[in-house]
């Protein structure tokens, strides 16, 4: 974060969004602030709260895609929600403090994502040896049982000298075989460990089995599988056993309450219409009045521990065609300081996004076709042509912004899909 500059992130930004600069330079601005935030003292850093956007634009012009390429530029944990998905307290639908829970399970898959890279090629070694072992003599099913002894079961007899000799050799030959790839399609079976049930109570997970003080058995299952397969399923095991989980855990935590970006989508859907309060419009009050200790700061349980939202980064997004911003309740209002408008797309803007983007459409379906070889190219004139289409289109009936050019693609290029491959 302390390499990029709002004019860097600006830029990066511009690979792959067209136009809406005052968006782009309100999240690169909020992004900066974070990182000068960091680098005071932990007494002014609890002073400092970050300013919340609100973008105001038709659907289809990048308000999404701002947000979502700003977490990605800087590894923060992200999450889209529809605020229509949500209903006040006492009523069927999802309750907001969900948001975080979601927020904080995505922070410890990237976390612990983080983590397994790092040990990833001691589980590789460690895993490539049980896949020998597994390959030299089939596994059998794990019965150990801290009961056993009590009730007098002896222990399988250990090897002989000879016995050990020859599954040396057979280990030897069946390492090599491995590294020169003979053995992938090779069909095997493995042992995995089943997930215990767990139960969510007050946002916390509780495991089944810990609450039995660990006393039962870990339970597990032989699967069929090839060899690649075994492999990864393996490292995956090897990689958790070497990752601290608490040490995630905690990660986890604290990305999401100083790096964490919230985007609400369709917030405008949940502000009562002028002059009306009653009916719908009550229920859509609540949800605002209960989105908003989240948003004003608050601590929500989950089970990676308690997460606070103080200086998480909330940004709200709706097209207001028919409610008004002034139509939320002036409470919430108040936390989204932060007011930037988007604007319909032009036919040069059309243009310039399947041209100038990394992402562009144009590339997205030459790379498609060219796997059937079919080698596409478009001329000026023809780029000139479907933005004129796409601009018109939207004009004509609702505004869907950029995913106007999706349906132009896809009616276009309909004769040639089906028919590429033969």
């Amino acid at each position: 974060m302390a390499e990029l500059t709002p004019r860097e992130v600006v830029r990066e930004l511009n690979r792959y969004i067209i136009g809406q600069d005052d968006a782009k330079r309100a999240v690169a601005i909020a992004l900066r602030n974070r990182y000068r935030r960091s680098q005071l003292s932990p007494e002014m850093r609890e002073e400092i709260y970050p300013k919340n956007i609100l973008m105001v634009g038709p659907t289809g012009v990048g308000k999404t895609e701002i947000a979502r390429r700003l977490a990605k530029l800087v590894d923060a944990p992200f999450i889209k929600v529809e605020a229509t998905k949500f209903t006040e307290v006492g009523y069927v639908g999802r309750d907001v403090e969900s948001i975080i829970r979601d927020l904080a399970e995505n922070a410890f898959h990237m976390v612990k994502k983080e983590h397994a890279e790092k040990v990833k090629t001691r589980a590789q070694v460690l895993a490539e040896d049980r896949l020998v072992s597994l390959l030299v003599s089939a596994p059998k099913k794990n019965n150990n049982n801290p009961l056993d002894f009590l009730l007098g079961r002896k222990p399988e007899p250990e090897t002989t000298p000879e016995e050990n000799t020859e599954i040396s050799r057979k280990r030897s030959e069946v390492r090599e075989q491995l590294l020169r790839g003979e053995l992938e399609e090779k069909e095997l079976e493995i042992e995995v460990e089943e997930a215990s049930p767990q139960l969510e109570v007050g946002g916390a997970s509780i495991s089944i089995g810990d609450m039995m003080g660990g006393m039962m058995p870990k339970k597990t299952k032989l699967r069929h599988v090839k060899v690649k397969e075994a492999r990864q399923i393996l490292i995956e095991e090897e990689s958790s056993k070497l990752i601290d989980e608490d040490a995630v855990k905690e990660e986890a935590v604290r990305r999401c309450e100083q790096n964490g970006i919230i985007f609400l989508d369709e917030i405008d859907k949940i502000a009562a219409k002028s002059g009306q309060g009653h009916g719908p419009d009550v229920s859509r009050e609540g949800v605002q009045r209960d989105i908003l200790p989240i948003v004003e700061g608050s601590t929500v349980n989950t089970k990676y521990g308690p997460i606070r939202t103080d200086f998480m980064l909330f940004i709200g997004a709706g097209a207001f065609h028919v409610a008004k911003v002034t139509d939320l309740i002036p409470e919430l209002q108040g936390r989204f300081p932060v007011h930037v408008n988007l604007k319909s797309l032009t036919k040069e803007d059309f243009v310039n996004i399947l041209t100038k983007t990394d992402n562009a459409i144009t590339r997205q379906y030459t790379a498609l076709l060219e796997v059937d070889k079919v080698h596409l190219t478009f001329e000026e004139a023809a780029l000139e042509e479907i933005a004129e289409i796409a601009l018109r289109s939207n004009e004509e009936g609702e505004d869907i912004g950029a995913r106007r050019l999706h349906a132009v693609f896809e009616e276009l290029l309909e004769d040639v899909s089906f028919n590429a491959g033969g």
